[in-house]
């Protein structure tokens, strides 16, 4: 008999344990599996929820049943992005059980084959050797350069790591082989580029990351203005001596935006110089966007000397994308700006994966489009499969708000194939888990972020919301009172301090930031949904349902997990509740 079962756009591979969606894994818990392994046996039939406890958990394990079966089904629904009030997979027969209504497609022996290995690599950021710390960003931008030159030759053979983690390694004393064993590469790309006047020296080398050979090492000489000519050649020879250049001429008869761009970004070497020093505070902005006053000068800068420069437009577009998401300004305000720095980039470059994503972002965020958002997401990574912001963007765009948790998590760890260290990713990640209600993962998450960033708010408060949730609330009370110390008393940490406060019965505190969250708004944007949470905390509904709904107006970005927030359960059946869901489209 087959062990692989299919219904849909799943796979479900019964002896290894695995959920697959498209190809790619959803995890899963063993007794949320083991659920639909027991559905799928007896497809259209009834199996009975006293059925499912003698097979999953006998009579001499002791587990409150009743709550641990509710809790198995939900993950397995949220997984298959299912629901029960409207169910397309799994119906409930309620006091009876549970039953299978997809349609079972003809079994097959084997699981589909994801496809070839591909190499992977990652480029090194190259090293200044001129001396002038002013020079730096000429190393920087032809990184930058070769890393999108590699990544669109031969991506069906080629897997370059993203510029993101690469630059994580600037300055690094790490050896070849470690660093290779971090990230699981092939091969490393190390550079150097010593600038003279008018003329620049590049020299570069290939080095097998098991052992340390030097494949190939090659140098180039130039004009300065010319430096990013260079990363055509660099990109090919450095295909040629991995084994892959014969795919490249695949790709350039491929569909638009499938070969290696010939575009320059610009020619203004000052421009690239301000794009290169906004993108490091965007890299490093952690989550809570501070510094961002730095980071949009330099951006800012970079367009007014050129107004096509897209890669900067597209930097722009992100900055407030995350500026209007996590509060440091009003939602609208800051789309508005942001939606006209990403049409400019999707204008400059329509075969770049990451504005049309962004695009898709302001769609919803501006006036929750959901079908023009998920058509015009898939398109972005139609152009992109390996873009970790596109994937990112539609995980966190489409996915999430739609409850589908688990398709998030996997488009999220897609996005780790290619940018492993990525801060946004991991943060990401981890509210994902937290929306799935799985603590451990979250308090595992919230300690890499804190290693990437020891002194950035977002991993001291997811370690808060985490530990808070397995019980250890003064734990997590220190943790959310040292995220607000890093954010600088930012209004998003302040409502979930005042959330957690409310809820285990430190009322006072939790009042006193209410009050300080009424001061903040006479000076600067408060989330609506900063101040509901406290009042979510504290039980008063009635007040929490008029800044829910303020927030909803608002355009308020910590309210599209609406569908997965564990501290909404005791409200989901209110009128009111189902009002906010039609207002933001989610619901008929």
């Amino acid at each position: 008999m087959s062990t692989l079962q299919r219904f849909d756009c799943f796979e479900v591979d019964r002896a290894a344990g695995h959920l697959f969606k498209r190809g790619s894994r959803i995890r899963l818990r063993e007794q949320s599996f083991r659920v639909l392994e027991l559905l799928l046996e007896r497809p259209g039939e009834v199996v009975t929820r006293e059925g499912l406890r003698r097979r999953l958990w006998p009579t001499e394990v002791f587990v409150d049943f009743e709550n641990s079966l509710n809790a198995a089904v939900a993950r397995l629904r949220e997984a298959l992005g299912d629901s029960a009030e409207r169910p397309r997979f799994i119906e409930t027969l309620p006091k009876r059980g549970y039953r299978f209504i997809g349609t079972l497609s003809e079994p097959v022996e084997k699981p589909r084959v994801a496809g070839p290995h591909r190499t992977r690599l990652l480029v090194l950021p190259f090293v200044n050797l001129g001396g002038d710390p002013a020079q730096e960003y000429v190393s920087d931008a032809l990184t930058d350069e070769v890393i999108t030159e590699l990544a669109a030759l031969a991506p069906d053979a080629l897997a370059v790591i993203a510029r993101t983690t690469a630059m994580r390694y600037k300055g690094s004393q790490k050896d070849v082989v470690r660093i290779g064993r971090e990230l699981k590469v092939d091969y490393i790309v190390e550079g150097a580029v010593r600038q003279a006047g008018e003329s620049a020296t590049v020299n570069a080398q290939l080095i097998r990351a098991s052992n340390q050979e030097h494949v190939f090492a090659k140098r180039y000489e130039t004009d300065t203005k010319e430096v990013f000519g260079l990363r055509e050649h660099i990109a090919r020879d450095v295909a040629e001596h991995v084994g892959v250049l014969a795919s490249i001429h695949m790709v350039a008869v491929g569909a638009a935006g499938g070969g290696p761009s010939t575009r320059t970004p610009t020619s203004d070497l000052v421009a690239y110089n301000e794009y290169v020093q906004g993108l490091r505070d965007l890299d490093r902005s952690n989550g809570l966007m501070q510094g961002f006053k730095e980071c949009r000068a330099h951006l800012e800068s970079a367009v007014a000397r050129d107004p096509g420069f897209g890669l900067a437009h597209e930097a722009l577009a992100q900055m407030y994308w995350l500026l209007g998401y996590t509060g440091v300004m009003a939602p609208k305000d800051a789309f508005a700006v942001g939606i006209l720095h990403a049409v400019r980039a999707l204008e400059i470059d329509n075969t770049r994966a990451e504005p049309r994503a962004l695009v898709a972002q302001y769609r919803k965020q501006l006036d929750y489009a959901w079908p023009d958002i998920e058509r015009e997401l898939s398109a972005a990574l139609e152009l992109n499969p390996t873009s970790s912001l596109a994937r990112m963007l539609y995980a966190v765009g489409w996915l999430m708000p739609q409850g589908r948790l688990g398709e998030a998590i996997a488009e999220l760890e897609r996005a780790l194939e290619w940018d492993p260290l990525s801060y946004q990713v991991h943060f990401w990640r981890a509210i994902m888990y937290s929306l799935a209600r799985d603590p451990d993962r979250v308090i595992e998450q919230a300690r890499l972020l804190i290693e990437l960033e020891p002194t950035g708010a977002p991993g001291h408060w997811l370690l808060g919301v985490g530990v808070s949730r397995k019980g250890l609330v003064d734990d997590g009370i220190t943790s959310l009172q040292r995220a607000v110390d890093l954010s600088g008393g930012a209004a998003m940490t302040l409502g979930w301090l005042g959330l957690i406060l409310g809820v285990c019965g430190r009322t006072d505190e939790a009042r006193g930031l209410l009050g300080r969250l009424e001061v903040m708004s006479r000076t600067t944007y408060v989330p609506p949904a900063s101040v509901a949470w406290v009042y979510l905390g504290l039980r008063d509904v009635d007040h929490a349902f008029e800044w829910l709904d303020r927030a909803v107006d608002a355009r308020d970005q910590l309210m599209m997990p609406i569908k997965s927030y564990v501290f909404f359960d005791p409200i989901r059946n209110d009128p009111r509740f189902h009002a906010l869901l039609r207002k933001m489209k989610l619901e008929p």
